[in-house]
């Protein structure tokens, strides 16, 4: 479960510093929750303050592409320890 979050929170983060150079983000607060075993719930939450120099940036859609990486990224090492242990 720690493993989960440290990638989608990875994912995330790296996504976002490809986008903006961290010396416009004000802060930037990423949660993941797992939850359950079989199936499993992931929730991801990301919080972004870009400085004011940013102002027309559109921070929702940042939000939300960062959100898609870490899900995709979570997912892709979910398959990846399935297809080992089936192997």
């Amino acid at each position: 479960m720690e493993k989960l979050c440290e990638i989608g929170e990875k994912a995330a983060r790296d996504y976002i510093s490809s986008k903006i150079s961290t010396r416009r983000i004000s802060s930037l607060d990423i949660t993941i929750d797992v939850e359950g075993a079989k199936p499993i719930t992931v929730n991801v939450d990301v919080e972004i303050v870009l400085s004011p120099l940013m102002k027309n940036y559109n921070v929702e859609k940042l939000v939300g592409e960062a959100k898609q990486k870490a899900f995709s990224a979570i997912e892709d090492y979910l398959r990846d320890i399935a297809c080992k242990s089936k192997g």
